[in-house]
């Protein structure tokens, strides 16, 4: 990684689902990085949640970034394909791509579920937003990737491995790693790579509202997973700072088709969450 200040000056990059969470952070820390970020989300308007697309961008310039906004339904194919047109008419290159949206609300209403009692409505809302949605935004992007070489990142998770949530959510984890390993595969001589990265317990907008308990801690339960005590949990920026190594490493290729841990990245590239600590889950 650059220890320039700016390592990733004068690069292009699209965040898609920015409003707040993984997305924000790895918006944010593109931005402090130097990159001209240009964020996604559904509507720019206040939420259930906090966070918007313009509240990033205002936090992004005042790291002395730049981040543009963009509302994007990536369920519509067409409004993507608007998104990676005006980033051609901006810029004409495309150095990093984010696949990160996802329906986080949707999706925790079937946390612990049996199959049975998630119905296929479930299996639409993630698949549609956290499956195809990446594949539309990497067929678009994929043009203006190939004019410079690029880096192409979908946030994952070790759902694809092993038994998180429900069945839903680790069947379209597992489509995700998989296309993360057939796009590198199809990119093979190109300069372009494609990683899936796993963040471990992230202490999102939606977790903020676990309230602390008499101890000071703030611990959620996952049904069938354990408890797990939000005080040690990643900040959305961690994942960010994974983003800005794998864009500054020009040896990037040799993790194409892979998946990695935030954690582990961070130990290799040698950098820390905000509060200088390298989170480690299981």
């Amino acid at each position: 990684m650059s220890g320039t200040p700016h390592p990733l000056k004068d690069r292009i990059a699209v965040v898609t689902g920015a409003s707040r969470g993984i997305g924000k952070g790895i918006a944010v820390e593109l931005g402090a990085a130097g990159a001209t970020v240009y964020l996604t989300g559904r509507s720019d308007r206040p939420g259930k949640l906090p966070g918007t697309l313009s509240e990033t961008a205002a936090q992004i310039a005042e790291l002395g970034g730049t981040g543009i906004p963009v509302v994007c339904d990536h369920r519509d194919d067409g409004a993507t394909a608007r998104l990676f047109e005006q980033v051609t008419a901006d810029h004409g290159r495309l150095d990093v791509l984010v696949n990160n949206v996802y329906n986080s609300p949707a999706a925790a209403r079937w946390l612990g579920r049996k199959f049975w009692e998630v119905p296929p409505k479930a299996w639409d809302e993630t698949f549609d937003v956290g499956v195809r949605s990446h594949y539309a935004a990497s067929v678009y992007a994929a043009p203006l990737l190939l004019r410079g070489g690029g880096l192409i990142v979908n946030v994952s998770s070790p759902g694809s491995q092993r038994y998180m949530h429900n069945a839903v959510y680790g069947v379209a984890k597992t489509a995700l790693d998989r296309m993360t390993a057939d796009l590198a595969h199809d990119l093979t001589g190109t300069e372009v790579t494609v990683v899936s990265i796993w963040p471990g317990i992230v202490d999102t907008e939606l977790l903020q509202l676990v309230p602390a308990d008499d101890r000071g801690k703030r611990v959620v339960t996952l049904p069938g997973e354990g408890s797990f005590d939000l005080n040690e949990a990643e900040t959305p920026r961690f994942a960010g700072r994974a983003v800005v190594a794998l864009a500054a490493d020009a040896d990037r290729g040799t993790r194409s088709g892979k998946t990695w841990k935030v954690a582990d990245l961070a130990d290799d590239y040698g950098f820390t969450d905000v509060d200088g600590r390298i989170p480690h889950h299981d």
